[in-house]
């Protein structure tokens, strides 16, 4: 039964997180915390992160690391498989019909008015994992690390994966 949920976890937001992985994060978090409750938003920040660090796909690496943590290999092999699906469904299916209209004005009116819908995904998701924060560490940490990390990240243009890094052991050295 776990590998029918994990698999459902991860096919679910792959047929309706149009664009990919930014899309599909919130669609993800949706499943895995509030319908099955395997990680708490906590977790799943962290994961996020993580997978954010990583060469690749996010999605991809985010459905191996939930699907191995809850059914293990096999569970892995079926998260990564559900992420996949969808596209490479459509790919095969759909390529003729894809190829045919790919210019059309209609498509591309399509895909610019799904894009703030996106945005206003991504800004909740953020706003929410922004409130756990504050309410585990604190209002001023929390503000300190997101500062620090802004301008790091924007005038020093250090790469996201050592904000992350830095982050974590900060976290690890002062609040563990």
């Amino acid at each position: 039964m776990i590998y029918w949920e994990i698999f459902l976890a991860f096919f679910i937001p792959g047929i309706l997180g149009y664009g990919g992985g930014p899309a599909s994060i919130p669609l993800v978090e949706n499943e895995v915390v509030d319908r099955y409750g395997w990680m708490t938003t906590q977790e799943f920040s962290e994961v996020l992160a993580l997978g954010n660090s990583l060469p690749g796909p996010i999605a991809t690496k985010m459905a191996g690391y939930i699907g191995y943590a809850e059914g293990g290999l096999l569970g892995a092999g079926v998260a990564l498989f559900a992420t996949i699906a969808p596209s490479l469904i459509l790919m095969i299916v759909l390529l003729g019909l894809i190829m045919k209209y790919k210019d059309s004005p209609r498509v591309k009116k399509m895909s610019t008015l799904v894009r703030p819908t996106i945005a206003v995904l991504l800004g909740v998701m953020t706003w929410g994992f922004f409130a756990d924060a504050i309410e585990a560490t604190g209002t001023v940490q929390t503000v300190v690390l997101a500062a620090i990390s802004f301008v790091l990240l924007e005038r020093f243009k250090v790469h996201p994966a050592f904000v992350i890094a830095g982050a974590l052991v900060y976290g690890a050295v002062f609040l563990g």
